[in-house]
């Protein structure tokens, strides 16, 4: 039998083209597209809340940086000065002052409608008070027509935000329904009207009174204060140590350890810290409760982690060649890190940083623990010193007691807080990307 003969024989061997496209390429191609669409609607999902988060942050924020107020031209004559201080009851002397100056504009402007001074007190609270601290402080000002904008109080604010309405609402001694008839009537003669809320970022928590006068200024400091505690410790112990282990500690099983338990320290929960800090910086060393220094010690133990991964992190990317050109040209082991490895890592240095600080920025675990939650921070540190010891709260620390008050009012402020606190931290990582980008080198 001839080969010919067994090749007809058989069976002809099956041929295929790199033109066409085979059953295996077609479900591997489909498997491709899966994992595509798979990835592309997980990225659309994380996009979805992303803007609910934003737009409920928004939303709920955007009211605390409104304020409402009544603006009224108020002329005070030395007579009027000098009578009222004269009585035992001043503040309700002016407090009559400012009535019958609401009440002459609201009969220039033809309304008609009557209160007294419980009414304004339910409304705005102690207007006598602010009026002769005005004048007082600023006596040159009789005699001359001066320009109030005092703010009403939570609820009438609520009422003109939409907070509070008029079937929801039941008579207290906070707030009557025949007071909106009052505050209606001043909106439209356009003594009631709304403006931004500087004190809301410039002042001081106010207690749990008066959520009109909350603002978060304080806090900002006291976090400003902690931040510069956690930059000035973290930031050289960090590198410090990154330097030792990555460039010049021996390989065993002493820096096998300390690696482990520096990468176990940066997965620990934060309120962990602040235990630790309690129990030593506050019961054992005996610093100031709810002072800023003492924050931050805690926050620096809680960032040292972080900044210890990322800096190793970024001294490692340097290429070997680096150390060895260094080396072979007569540098000491020393001099070829300090000179041209750390150089060449900084920018992985400052962005890890600026990033542990953002981090260390929003906690608020270990602030409850060293009683910076429990402190109403009324104003600003005397002086520079003074910032670090004296008691003081932090914006996450202030975010959280506002929203544990009763009244709807701190819940705006909550808000508002966050949107404070949130354009920090993104200032920090946007100051971060553009450092690396600025000083990254690329081989």
């Amino acid at each position: 039998m001839s080969d010919l003969s067994l090749h007809d024989g058989g069976s002809a061997p099956r041929r295929s083209s790199i033109h066409s496209v085979n059953a295996r390429t077609k479900k591997r191609n489909a498997s491709e597209k899966r994992f595509k669409a798979y990835g592309i609607a997980a990225i659309c999902v994380g996009l979805f809340f992303l803007v609910v988060l934003a737009a409920s942050i928004l939303s709920n924020g955007t009211r605390a940086f409104t304020r409402t107020v009544v603006s009224v031209d108020f002329t005070l004559t030395q007579e009027q000065f000098d009578a009222a201080e004269g009585t035992l009851f001043k503040t309700k002397a002016y407090s009559d002052y400012f009535i019958a100056a609401v009440q002459q504009k609201l009969q220039e402007d033809g309304v008609q409608i009557a209160f007294d001074e419980a009414t304004i007190e339910r409304m705005m609270g102690k207007v006598g008070s602010a009026i002769r601290e005005h004048y007082t402080a600023n006596p040159g000002d009789l005699g001359q027509a001066v320009a109030f904008s005092l703010p009403t109080s939570s609820r009438v604010d609520g009422y003109f935000n939409d907070r509070v309405t008029r079937e929801t609402m039941e008579d207290s001694r906070f707030l009557m329904a025949a007071d909106l008839d009052l505050a209606d009537a001043l909106s439209e003669a356009g003594v009631i009207t709304s403006e931004f809320n500087w004190p809301f970022i410039t002042g001081a928590d106010s207690g749990v009174d008066n959520p009109g006068g909350a603002g978060i200024g304080a806090s900002v400091i006291g976090s400003f204060f902690m931040m510069l505690v956690v930059l000035f410790l973290s930031l050289p112990i960090g590198v410090a140590a990154s330097i030792y282990l990555e460039e010049f500690a021996p390989q065993n099983k002493w820096t096998d350890l300390i690696e482990v338990n520096i990468s176990n320290l940066a997965a620990v929960p934060s309120i962990v810290f602040g235990i630790l800090g309690l129990a030593v910086f506050i019961q054992f060393m005996h610093l100031p409760q709810s002072a800023p220094l003492v924050g931050g010690l805690v926050l620096t133990l809680m960032t040292l982690p972080t900044i210890i991964i990322s800096t190793r992190a970024s001294l490692k990317s340097v290429p070997p060649s680096i150390r060895d050109a260094a080396l072979g040209v007569g540098a000491s082991k020393m001099q070829a890190v300090f000179h041209h490895v750390l150089p060449l890592a900084m920018p992985g240095i400052l962005t890890g940083t600026i990033i542990g600080l953002a981090q260390a920025l929003g906690e608020t675990a270990p602030l409850l623990l060293i009683g910076m939650v429990g402190f109403v921070a009324r104003g600003y540190p005397d002086g520079f010193l003074q910032g670090f010891v004296e008691p003081n709260s932090a914006m996450p620390a202030q975010i959280y007691t506002w929203a544990a008050r009763s009244d709807a009012a701190f819940y705006d402020k909550a808000w508002g807080g966050i949107i404070i606190l949130l354009m920090f931290l993104l200032t920090m990582n946007i100051i971060a990307i553009i450092l690396r980008r600025r000083f990254e080198r690329r081989w």
